[in-house]
C-alpha cells in the first residue's frame, strides 16, 4: 500500500514505514519518474536502475530510522535535511549500520503529493 502525502512534514515518516515493511513498490512510488538517487556517493541512479536497486537493497531486510532536521518549502519544491540510520547486513551476512545526513529535494506532483526528485543520503557532512 502506497501512502503518499501532501504534507511535507509527514513524508519522511511515511517513507520509513514503507521501507521498513520491505515494500519496494511503495518505496519506489515515493520518487518522481525522473528522480535521481545517490545511495553510493558518486554513483547516481535513475530510472530502472534506481527501481532495481531499491528492490535489491530491501531484499536484505534493512530497518531505517530517519528524523528530519530541517525542511524548507517554496511552492512546488521542498528541501529536507534528514538524520538517518539503517541496520542491515553486508554481502556476507554480517550486521552493518549505515548512517548519514541526507539532503533530499522533493517535488509536489500534479496529484498534490510530495515525491523525491533527488535523494542524496550522504549529501551533507555530519
Amino acid at each position: 500500500m502506497t501512502q503518499l502525502t501532501n504534507d511535507v512534514e509527514k513524508h519522511t515518516a511515511l517513507y520509513v514505514e514503507a521501507f521498513n515493511r520491505g515494500d519496494a513498490d511503495a518505496v519506489n512510488a515515493f520518487y518522481t519518474d525522473e528522480a535521481v538517487a545517490v545511495w553510493e556517493p558518486g554513483k547516481p541512479l535513475t530510472g530502472q536502475a534506481r527501481i532495481d536497486s531499491v528492490k535489491e537493497f530491501l531484499s536484505f531486510g534493512p530497518k531505517m530510522t530517519a528524523v528530519p532536521r530541517q525542511s524548507f518549502v517554496t511552492k512546488d519544491t521542498a528541501l529536507l535535511i534528514v538524520d538517518w540510520s539503517i541496520e542491515t547486513v553486508d554481502e556476507d551476512g554480517n550486521p552493518e549500520t549505515l548512517k548519514g545526513v541526507g539532503v533530499d529535494v522533493l517535488r509536489l506532483g500534479a496529484d498534490g503529493n510530495w515525491r523525491y526528485a533527488i535523494d542524496d543520503p550522504y549529501g551533507q557532512a555530519e
